[in-house]
């Protein structure tokens, strides 16, 4: 059975939708991260960015948006068409749009290390081995005193707190995280240690069977 990613957007715009509060709060983690950056210019990278829900619209009312260059990589090229639209829309200029295999190193090789870090819709769709892979990964994504801003339910088996040990053992501060009662599991990293240099031509993850590109 394949899914359809383009359809399942349709989960954000529908309120009280687990997909719809998830957004509001991993939205907030985006601004705050962006109000406590350092001055100057700022990097942003996004893993299976979808349609950019979460990014685009902060960047485009936030203060630091000129400051921003981004980079959104999704497999499908439809989501990817929805993000590319509403950044020019917002007049985000140094945002882009790649249509590519989000899991693959080589897409931010060029913007890294990086300031935020999303890692949304990632770790739910992955095995446990992959979600350790890419926290491994984080830590030559991300700058030292970066955020990464990661998503993955709370249902049973919980990975929650297993997770949060992974980005301990790589150099990474807990600032926020979702609680089983909160319905949504969100959570928020800040970086304290010197980044790895980014291996090129490595697949971070693979999503599970079910869950591969349906494509248009």
């Amino acid at each position: 059975m394949t899914r359809d990613w383009y359809a399942w957007h349709a989960d954000y715009g529908r309120p009280g939708s687990a997909l719809s509060r998830r957004l509001t709060e991993v939205r907030e983690q985006i601004r705050r991260a962006l109000d406590r950056a350092p001055a100057g210019p700022l990097r942003a990278i996004s893993l299976c960015a979808g349609q950019g829900h979460d990014l685009i619209p902060v960047l485009a009312t936030h203060p630091r948006r000129d400051d921003v260059t981004a980079r959104l990589v999704e497999l499908d090229p439809r989501n990817a068409e929805v993000a590319r639209t509403a950044a020019a829309e917002a007049g985000l200029t140094g945002v882009e749009v790649v249509v590519g295999d989000a899991a693959l190193t080589d897409w931010y090789a060029n913007l890294v290390p990086a300031d935020l870090v999303l890692v949304c819709g990632v770790f739910g769709n992955i095995a446990d081995d992959n979600v350790r892979a890419t926290v491994r990964h984080c830590a030559a994504l991300c700058a030292s005193g970066g955020t990464v801003c990661w998503t993955r339910h709370r249902r049973e088996p919980d990975l929650v707190p297993t997770i949060c040990d992974w980005f301990a053992e790589e150099g990474f501060t807990p600032i926020a995280v979702s609680s089983p009662a909160d319905g949504v599991g969100v959570g928020v990293h800040r970086f304290t240690g010197t980044p790895r240099p980014l291996a090129t031509g490595v697949s971070m993850f693979e999503f599970g069977g079910h869950d591969r590109l349906t494509r248009p």
